[in-house]
C-alpha cells in the first residue's frame, strides 16, 4: 500500500476510471447524478498562512471514480496546486456551505495579488456553474448504511466443499462487504468474505427449501445474541418457470470455473434443484464425490450455451485430459452421448452498464476474497467483463458480470476504510514466479477462485480484515494460519486545519438549488472594504428556467 496513490497512478498514465454510476451496489451508485468536470466545491485552503482553517472554491478538473482532481478557483490553466481528494470526503462541500456555516472563504496566497475585488471575480466565475446538491453529504451517509448487522446468521457456500452450504455468522461489515465466520469455528479464524448482495449467501433454511446439500452444524442451539437474518435482505433471483422445457441432468453448457475464474470451461448440469438453481460440474476435473459441484442459478451470467466462447472469440477450456484438439462441441457431444442445454433457457439480458475497455476500478480477488486490488477492464463480451489485476500475469484474470458486487469504483477502499492492494512490482512478480515453479501444488477444492494460488509480492503479503472494520486489530490470512499487521490505511490528502479566526464583516451567500447537481445563483452585495472573506448573508433566489440561474444585483 505504501506509496501508492490512485491520483498519481491515473495522472501519470492518463488512465480512465469507471464512473461511479457503473456500480449500483456501491455508495452513491444510484444517486451520483451529473457530477462531472467543472462542478465547483468548497474545500480547505491549504495555501494560506492564516492561523485558522479557511476554505476556498475549487473546480473538478478530472474525475476518477470517487476521486476528483481539483483546482482552486483563480488558477485558471495553472496546475501547480492541483490536488486529488475523495469527493465523498468530510471536507468537501457544495458552494454555499461556508455561507451557511459561517466559515471564511480566503483565496490562496499564491494568487492573492491577481484580483483586487475577489467578490466580483467569484460572482463572474460561478454564476451558472454547477455544484453539489445541498444534501450531498447526507446522501453519502445514507448510502453507507447497511441492513446486515453483526451476529446475524446466514447460509454460505462451504469454501472447502463447494457442493454444500454451512451456517456462518456476520462478524463485521465494511462498505457492504461481510466478514462471515463459520459457526463451528471456535477461534473465529475460519472465515469467508463476500458482499451482502453476493449469490453465495442465503437465508437460514434456503438449502433445505431448494434441495441443496448442507453441512449440519455440530452446535445444537444458537449462541447467545446470534439471530437469523431476515430473508428479505438477500439478493433476489429472477423467478423462472420450470414446468415447460427446462434444464435436465446431463445437459452440456459452458461455465466460468469457480475454482479458476480466468477460464470458461466445458461443463455439465449434474443436478436440477428447485427455484431455478442448478448444480454444475466442470468436465474432466470433477471430484469423484461431486464435492466441487457448484450452484449457479439458471439466470446466472456465469453460465452460457454451447458455442458461446466460439462465437465471441473466447478461448474455451476443454475437459482435462481430452486429447482431440482443437476442441469441437459437435464431436464431444456425439462422443459423450450428450445434448446441449437449449439456448433459449439462458439469460440474454445485457444492461447498459457503462464499462469500457481500459477503465480502472477496484476489484475483489475472488481467489482470496478478502483482498481488493487495483484492476483494469480488458475485455467486454455483452455483460461479461474480463478483469485484470494490475501488475499480475493474465492467468490471474477473472471473468465477472458487469453487475457483480465484487467490483467497486476507484476510491471505494479509501471511502470505506478497506485495505487496497496496489499493483505488483515487476521484481516481486519475478521472485514469486520463480518460487512458485519450485512448488507444484495439487488442485485445491477450497473456494478461493483460482486453482493456482497467487504469490503475493515480497513485503506486500495479503492482509485480512478479520477484526474491526476500520481500526487496528490483528489481520489474518485467508486460512487463518498467519498473523500480520497491515500497513496503515491511506487517508484523504492531508489538509491543514488552523485554529479559529474572527469572522470578517463582509457578507456573501451562494444559494444552491435542490438538484442532483446544482446550478448556482449568486447575488453580489456591493459593500465597502477589500476583505477577502465571505460569510453568510441574505440572498434572493431567482431562476430562469429549471437549470439556468443568474445574478441578481441590487444597488
Amino acid at each position: 500500500m505504501e506509496g501508492f496513490s490512485w491520483g498519481n497512478y491515473i495522472n501519470s498514465n492518463s488512465f480512465i476510471a469507471a464512473p461511479v454510476t457503473c456500480f449500483k451496489h456501491a455508495p452513491m451508485g444510484t444517486c451520483w447524478g451529473d457530477i462531472s468536470e467543472n462542478v465547483r466545491v468548497e474545500v480547505p485552503n491549504t495555501d494560506c498562512s492564516l492561523p485558522t482553517k479557511v476554505f476556498w472554491i475549487a473546480g473538478i478538473v478530472k474525475l476518477a471514480g470517487y476521486n476528483a482532481l481539483l483546482r482552486y478557483e483563480g488558477f485558471e490553466n495553472d496546475s501547480a496546486l492541483d490536488f486529488w481528494c475523495n469527493i465523498c470526503g468530510s471536507d468537501i462541500h457544495p458552494v454555499g456551505w461556508c455561507a451557511a456555516s459561517g466559515k471564511p472563504l480566503v483565496p490562496p496566497r499564491t494568487i492573492q495579488h491577481k484580483y483586487t475585488n475577489w467578490k466580483a471575480f467569484l460572482v463572474k466565475r460561478l454564476t451558472g456553474a454547477k455544484t453539489l446538491p445541498p444534501d450531498f453529504s447526507q446522501k453519502v451517509s445514507e448510502s453507507m448504511q447497511y441492513p446486515f448487522k453483526p451476529c446475524m446468521r446466514v447460509e454460505v457456500v462451504d469454501k472447502r466443499h463447494l457442493c454444500r452450504t454451512r451456517v456462518a455468522v456476520v462478524e463485521s461489515i465494511i462498505g457492504g462487504r461481510l466478514r462471515l465466520v463459520y459457526e463451528e469455528s471456535e477461534d473465529r479464524t475460519d472465515d469467508f468474505w463476500c458482499h451482502m448482495h453476493s449469490p453465495l449467501i442465503h437465508h437460514i433454511g434456503w438449502s433445505r427449501s431448494i434441495g441443496h446439500r448442507f453441512k449440519r452444524s455440530d452446535i445444537t442451539k444458537k449462541q447467545d445474541g446470534h439471530f437469523d437474518t431476515p430473508p428479505h435482505l438477500f439478493a433476489k433471483v429472477k423467478e423462472v418457470d420450470q414446468s415447460g422445457e427446462w434444464f435436465k441432468e446431463g445437459m452440456k453448457l459452458e461455465a466460468i470455473d469457480p475454482l479458476n475464474l480466468s477460464t470458461i470451461c466445458v461443463a455439465t448440469i449434474r443436478k436440477v434443484l428447485a427455484d431455478g438453481f442448478l448444480m454444475i460440474g466442470i468436465d474432466g476435473s470433477e471430484a469423484a464425490d461431486g464435492s466441487d459441484w457448484f450452484c449457479y442459478h439458471a439466470t446466472s451470467p456465469s453460465i452460457f450455451p454451447v458455442g458461446f466462447c466460439e462465437i465471441n472469440m473466447i478461448e474455451l477450456t476443454p475437459p482435462r485430459g481430452y486429447t482431440k484438439l482443437p476442441f469441437k462441441w459437435f464431436d464431444y457431444l456425439r462422443e459423450t452421448g450428450s445434448i446441449a442445454a437449449p439456448v433459449k433457457l439462458f439469460n440474454k439480458d445485457v444492461p447498459n452498464h457503462g464499462f469500457r475497455v481500459g477503465m480502472k476500478l477496484e476489484a475483489v480477488d475472488l481467489m482470496e476474497p478478502r483482498l481488493i486490488c487495483v484492476a483494469t477492464v480488458t475485455r467486454i463480451i455483452h455483460r461479461l467483463l474480463r478483469i485484470h489485476f494490475d501488475g499480475w500475469e493474465e492467468e490471474y484474470d477473472q471473468w465477472v458480470d458487469c453487475e457483480s458486487p465484487d467490483l467497486y469504483p476507484v476510491g471505494w477502499c479509501q471511502l470505506t476504510g478497506y485495505q487496497l492492494q496496489p499493483p505488483a512490482s515487476q521484481s516481486s512478480r519475478e521472485n514469486q514466479s520463480a518460487s512458485s515453479k519450485q512448488k507444484k501444488k495439487a488442485k485445491s477444492q477450497q473456494y478461493k477462485g483460482h486453482k493456482k494460488k497467487r504469490k503475493m509480492p515480497v513485503g506486500k503479503k495479503p492482509v485480512s480484515l478479520s477484526s474491526l472494520p476500520m481500526t487496528g486489530g490483528v489481520r489474518r490470512s485467508f486460512s487463518g494460519d498467519e498473523e500480520l499487521t497491515p500497513p496503515p490505511y491511506r487517508t484523504l490528502p492531508a489538509q491543514t486545519a488552523p485554529e479559529a479566526f474572527p469572522p470578517p464583516s463582509t457578507s456573501r451567500e451562494f444559494s444552491p438549488s435542490l438538484k442532483t447537481v446544482t446550478t448556482l445563483q449568486l447575488k453580489e452585495e456591493l459593500l465597502d472594504g477589500e476583505d477577502y472573506n465571505f460569510l453568510q448573508g441574505a440572498s434572493d433566489q431567482e431562476s430562469n428556467g429549471s437549470a439556468n440561474f443568474y445574478i441578481k444585483q441590487e444597488p
